[in-house]
């Protein structure tokens, strides 16, 4: 199940100028170097994970991890990348399952998560939080006639669906990546679905337009380290199914860095001072400053952290 980071680097390098608002036009139809690299793999019994393509071009990318969890109902869909993928994500679930897909959860609004929504109809039962439903309304997927394909449901601190083997946990712990980001747990899988609030092994993309906080980011990883039990297995936002000792070191990690922000203003330096100072910790192992400079940066998240901080 392990697969090198870099893959995950790869993927969002080609998504990110696809969803930094959310509000961006359709990116071009699944290539065929796309579709012969999303696969299909199995985390746990009944739950399994739909990846991305690892290829270089932006014309290759899916979107975000899609968690499938086939529960005696139908499948549960975690989030349902680009807009074009709706067909690839119903051909990959057929050679698991052939149950229908009978719930849809977005952990958060952009478009690498949500896209794909449309295509599964408006008889899909589909809930994210509050916040999320709010931000996904000033999408162009769904404005006008699109409407309709709007979540159906949405909770503001927990929301349990189904029960015994086949329950699925939401939780929401306060801003971060997006002010609406969904926790979404298996527990009988053991298993948890962190969207892009663990997208990767390095500094975070804060969307501060759909309310993202880099402040809050780290203590909203906190919540969720000290509230979630009995967890061994998450699956990010675009990275490889990781441990719960890999997702609780990220809290940390996030948290070092707002403590290096914090550091830095007090001690007078500016953005620029601070950014070109500041180096992963070596305790880190595998982490990397940013993925995709031109939107998760040092810079720019210190000057967000900057910016909230002299609130």
């Amino acid at each position: 199940m392990k697969r090198c980071i870099v893959l995950g680097t790869l993927i969002t390098i080609g998504i990110l100028s696809l969803t930094v608002a959310g509000v961006q036009g359709p990116p071009p139809g699944p290539t065929p170097a796309a579709l012969a690299a999303t696969k299909i793999e199995k985390v746990k019994d009944n739950l399994y994970v739909i990846t991305g393509s690892g290829a270089a071009d932006t014309n290759a990318f899916s979107g975000g991890n899609t968690a499938v969890f086939i529960t005696d109902a139908g499948v549960v869909l975690v989030d349902t990348k680009l807009p074009g993928w709706g067909p690839t994500l119903l051909e990959r679930i057929k050679t698991v399952t052939n149950k229908p897909v009978t719930t849809i959860i977005n952990t958060h609004t952009h478009s690498d998560h949500v896209g794909s929504n449309e295509f599964f109809g408006t008889m899909v039962d589909s809930v994210v939080h509050e916040n999320t439903k709010a931000n996904m309304a000033k999408m162009d997927e769904f404005k006008g006639e699109k409407a309709k394909f709007l979540p159906k449901r949405t909770y503001k601190d927990k929301s349990v669906i189904g029960k015994g083997k086949d329950e699925v946990d939401l939780y929401y712990f306060g801003r971060g990546h997006t002010n609406g980001d969904t926790f979404v747990v298996f527990p009988a899988l053991r298993t948890m679905h962190a969207g892009d609030m663990f997208a990767w092994k390095a500094l975070p993309y804060i969307d501060t337009m759909n309310g993202g906080s880099v402040v809050a980011h780290p203590q909203s990883l906190a919540k969720a380290v000290a509230t979630v039990k009995n967890v061994d297995t998450v699956i990010g936002g675009h990275i490889p199914v990781a441990t719960w000792d890999e997702f609780k070191e990220y809290a940390d990690f996030t948290q070092d860095f707002v403590n290096f922000a914090r550091s830095e203003m007090n001690a007078k330096k500016t953005v620029d001072q601070a950014a070109a100072e500041y180096k992963v910790p070596a305790k880190y192992k595998g982490y990397v400053v940013t993925v995709n400079p031109q939107f998760a940066n040092a810079k720019g998240n210190i000057q967000t952290a900057y910016d909230e901080l002299k609130k």
